[in-house]
């Protein structure tokens, strides 16, 4: 599973992020989406990232990928203003 949160300032670029990820999963929270994961679901949302959205963040934007299941790896992916804080997040 994948708990994807974001914090845009924009209105339209936020509006449409939600209605992106919409295609893939389910709303849990206002900014906060959860989705089935699957390698071809994750590429797919990062490629989207890279190339539509992160060039129209402002300053402190950013979005944040928990990637969370049983026996796998626990991996927190970074984009826009996020990618500079490296301190540490924990999560159960």
């Amino acid at each position: 599973m994948l708990i994807i949160t974001y914090d845009i300032s924009d209105d339209k670029v936020r509006a449409k992020f939600s209605k992106f990820l919409k295609k893939f999963g389910r709303k849990i929270q206002y900014s906060v989406y959860e989705i089935d994961n699957s390698p071809r679901v994750l590429n797919n949302i990062k490629t989207e990232i890279n190339l539509r959205y992160e060039k129209l963040f402002e300053g402190s934007d950013s979005v944040l990928i928990f990637s969370v299941c049983e026996g796998c790896e626990k991996k927190i992916m970074r984009f826009g203003y996020a990618k500079n804080e490296e301190s540490g997040i924990i999560f159960v």
